[in-house]
C-alpha cells in the first residue's frame, strides 16, 4: 500500500497536537511496511529532508517532500489565504508523482487537490482530517467566535463536503461532522495514540501527601486558563494541595500564591515525562478540543484527569479515572478539584492505575496503526 500524507503544520516532532499525530502516523505506517509520500513544511532548525527522527528501516518506506508554508500575515483571513497557497504548492508537487492508493490530508492541505478533483483531476480517494472542529464548538467569547467560526466554518465545510472521506477521533467530533450533513459512510473513526515509552508502571506510582494538580498548555482563551485561575483563587484559603503549570503562561496571568508553581515551556521530552509523572491529577478545562495529546500523555504517566466533556475527551476520561465536567465554569472546576483532594489515597491511586490500563488497552500506537491501515484498506477496496 502507498499513502500520500499531506500535513498542515510544523513537522517533524515538536510540541503541538497535530504535529505529534503526523509524526507517529508516518512512523508507524513505515513500521508496518506501508509506503508514505510525506508532504510537510519546516519551521524547525532541523534538516528535515534527512528524516533524522526516523530509523534507517523506516526511512526505506518514506519519501519526503518539503513545502515552504507561506507567511500568513496578521490580518483576519490571511491564514486561510496562506493555507490555500500551501495546498496549491503541495498539489503542484503531488501531480508529478506516481499514483498513491490513498491520500490522507491534515487540515487544509488538500484544499487545492479537492478543487482540482472536482474539475476532473484523477487521484486516489482523499481522506481529510481536521483536528478538533473547534470552529463548530462553543466559543468562550465574541473574539473567538468571530475569528474561529465566521472565518473558518465555510472553508472547513467545503473541504469536508468535497473530500471522499472524513477522519474523526470519535465522540463529540463525530457528532459535529454528522451535523454538517456528512453521511456516516464517509466518516472514518480512529482515535489518536501514544507510544508505550510514555507508560508508567503501576509499581512506581505514588500519591503525593498534598495532591499535585497539573495544567499543560499555552495561554489561549479556549484552554480555560482564566477560569482555572478564578477557581484557584477561590481555593486559596485552604491550600492543602499544589498546582503546577507547564507552558508559556504570561507573567501578568500568573497567580502570586505559594502553592502555585510555574515551570515554563519544557521542550525536552524526557524532562517532560519525568515532570508529569511527579503529579497526581491533570486539569484540562478547555472550552473546545479535539482529542488532546496532553490528556493521553498524562494518563499514560499515571495521572487521574479532570477535563471538560468536549471533542473526543469522553473517550479518555470517565468516573473510573477522573472527573468529566460539563463546562469550564470556575465553580465546576472547584467542585472537581475538591473531590480529588478529599479522596483517600487508595482511591486516587486506583484512578491513576485506571488511566494507565485504559491507555494500554485502547490507545497505544501499535494498535491504532493496525486499525488505521485496516479501515483505509477497506475504503480503497470500496
Amino acid at each position: 500500500m502507498k499513502i500520500s500524507l499531506l500535513t498542515d503544520g510544523i513537522f517533524p516532532y515538536v510540541i503541538g497536537g497535530m504535529q505529534k499525530h503526523s509524526f507517529y502516523l508516518v512512523k508507524y505506517l513505515a513500521k508496518r511496511g506501508v509506503y508514505v509520500d510525506l508532504y510537510h513544511t519546516n519551521q524547525s532548525k532541523l534538516d528535515i529532508n534527512k528524516l533524522e527522527l526516523f530509523s534507517e528501516e523506516e526511512k526505506k518506506f518514506i519519501r519526503s517532500f518539503v513545502v515552504p508554508f507561506p507567511k500568513a500575515g496578521k490580518l483576519p483571513g490571511h491564514y486561510l489565504k496562506a493555507s490555500f497557497l500551501y495546498s496549491s504548492a503541495i498539489f503542484d508537487i503531488l501531480k508529478k508523482q506516481g499514483p498513491a492508493d490513498f491520500i490522507y490530508a491534515k487540515g487544509f492541505s488538500a484544499w487545492k487537490l479537492i478543487e482540482e478533483k472536482k474539475k476532473g483531476f484523477e487521484c486516489a480517494p482523499i481522506g481529510v482530517k481536521f483536528h478538533g472542529y473547534e470552529m463548530f464548538q462553543k466559543a468562550p467569547n465574541l473574539k473567538s467566535y468571530l475569528s474561529a467560526k465566521l472565518l473558518l466554518q465555510k472553508p472547513v465545510l467545503y473541504n469536508n463536503k468535497n473530500a471522499d472521506y472524513i477522519f474523526s477521533y470519535g465522540g463529540k467530533i463525530t457528532d459535529i461532522i454528522k451535523k454538517l450533513n456528512i453521511p456516516s459512510s464517509k466518516i472514518i473513526e480512529i482515535p489518536t495514540g501514544i507510544e508505550n515509552s510514555w507508560l508508567a508502571t503501576k509499581e512506581n506510582l505514588i500519591v503525593n501527601e498534598r495532591v499535585k494538580f497539573l495544567f499543560v498548555g499555552r495561554f489561549e482563551r479556549r484552554k480555560g486558563v482564566e477560569e482555572l485561575n478564578k477557581a484557584l483563587l477561590s481555593l486559596k484559603e485552604n491550600p492543602n494541595f499544589e498546582f503546577h503549570f507547564i507552558g508559556p503562561i504570561p507573567e501578568s496571568n500568573k497567580l502570586k500564591l505559594a502553592h502555585v508553581f510555574y515551570h515554563g515551556s519544557i521542550m525536552d521530552a524526557e524532562i517532560m515525562k519525568k515532570k508529569v509523572k511527579e503529579m497526581d491529577v491533570l486539569v484540562c478545562p478547555s472550552h473546545s478540543e479535539g482529542m488532546p495529546n496532553v490528556i493521553m500523555e498524562s494518563m499514560a504517566s499515571g495521572l487521574a484527569v479532570i477535563a471538560t466533556d468536549v471533542g473526543a475527551v469522553k473517550l479518555m476520561v470517565d468516573n473510573e479515572n477522573g472527573v468529566l465536567i460539563d463546562n469550564s465554569d470556575p465553580s465546576v472546576i472547584v467542585l472537581a478539584m475538591k473531590r480529588m483532594i478529599s479522596l483517600e489515597s487508595k482511591d486516587l491511586m486506583l484512578m491513576k492505575q485506571k488511566s494507565i490500563e485504559k491507555v494500554k488497552s485502547q490507545f497505544l500506537w501499535e494498535h491504532i496503526i493496525d486499525d488505521t491501515i485496516a479501515k483505509i484498506s477497506e475504503k480503497i477496496k470500496a
